[in-house]
């Protein structure tokens, strides 16, 4: 199996790892997108919607959707979003 089918099949199981959590987004307006999943196991995601801009996003990120991964998906070590929001 070459490294872009690697790939390709932790995404699809990334995913599989967020659908739990989609409807809890949406119900807010907002989902996530799954940007990439990389050799050395970082897995790159997007809020969208009202979950980009949410002040809570950086909880939902870490309590819900990193967990969420890391639980499902052994092979991934590290989760980030590219437009967390953050709040001091």
């Amino acid at each position: 199996m070459t490294a872009t089918n690697i790939n390709d099949e932790l995404k699809e199981r990334v995913e599989r790892a967020l659908d739990a959590m989609r409807p809890y987004l949406e119900a807010d307006g907002g989902n996530v997108k799954v940007l990439e999943v990389t050799d050395e196991g970082l897995a790159r995601l997007e809020l969208l919607g009202s979950c980009g801009s949410c002040p809570m996003s950086a909880m939902t990120f870490k309590g819900g959707l990193e967990e969420a991964i890391l639980r499902a998906v052994p092979e991934v070590k590290k989760v980030e979003a590219v437009n967390i929001t953050a709040f001091a």
